[in-house]
């Protein structure tokens, strides 16, 4: 089912560049989330540096829970950029005719 949707997505690959990573640790020195989530904060940053609406993620313990997508919100109003929604995979599937139990 998952995999079906994500063969529709269009995505670009992102090169981390030093705009990537700057932003990045605006989220660990804001304490967002901790240095060993680095690769995790540049994955975000890439996500809103690059004008995403949305990131969809398994990672409930770093990316997917409420200290940092409040968190990535006030970043990205405090630095001007448009809001990045954090969702779940199974919010892809949430109101698709197909899976509903009707």
């Amino acid at each position: 089912m998952l995999l079906d949707y994500m063969k529709q997505i269009k995505y670009h690959v992102i090169e981390t560049d030093k705009d990537i990573v700057e932003l990045a640790g605006k989220f660990i020195d804001f304490g967002v989330l901790r240095e060993k989530s680095f690769d995790d904060c540049q994955h975000i940053a890439a996500a809103i540096l690059a004008g995403c609406d949305v990131i969809i993620s398994w990672n409930f313990k770093h990316i997917v829970n409420v200290k940092t997508v409040k968190g990535v919100k006030n970043i990205t109003t405090m630095e001007g950029y448009k809001d990045l929604l954090i969702y779940p995979p199974s919010a892809l599937l949430e109101g698709d005719d197909e899976h509903d139990d009707d």
